[in-house]
């Protein structure tokens, strides 16, 4: 039985959507894409990309996983602040885990905790708005501002 849908979220663009309750604990599905090395895909944005988005997730060994090419639904979860999920890697795989349950309609999120090396500059905070209106929101989809 199929667990989740893409459509129009309310935050940004497409989302993921829960079509039946979703318990605690389970793993959702796994983030797919072309994986590249970190310089090609700051190389590939800069020149393609719009600023504030990205279908990029970065990996411990310093590999980047490009869900715009290959990719499957999990690159349309939106961020929050008090995300429903939370990745998880795993052999240099990254799986989507709900964090709690989760009800038919609601959002999948997950904290994008997005890192920029040296000092945060309100250009930056600015490109990456938060928009999940959560009362412990941040502002930012940046991890440490």
């Amino acid at each position: 039985m199929k667990r989740f849908t893409v459509r129009r979220s309310r935050i940004h663009g497409r989302g993921v959507f829960a079509l039946r309750p979703i318990k605690a604990g389970e793993l959702l599905l796994e983030y797919k894409g072309q994986v590249i090395a970190w310089r090609t895909a700051t190389q590939a944005h800069r020149c393609n990309g719009q600023a504030g988005h990205t279908f990029y997730f970065g990996l411990s060994n310093g590999r980047v996983i490009d869900g715009s090419s290959g990719g499957n639904s999990a690159r349309w979860l939106n961020h929050a602040c008090e995300p429903n999920c939370q990745a998880i890697e795993s052999n240099n795989r990254i799986f989507i885990e709900v964090t709690r349950d989760v009800f038919p309609d609601e959002e999948l999120f997950i904290d994008y905790g997005l890192e920029i090396s040296g000092d945060v500059t309100e250009l930056e905070r600015r490109a990456y708005a938060c928009r999940c209106r959560s009362v412990r929101c941040r502002g930012t989809m940046i991890a440490r501002v």
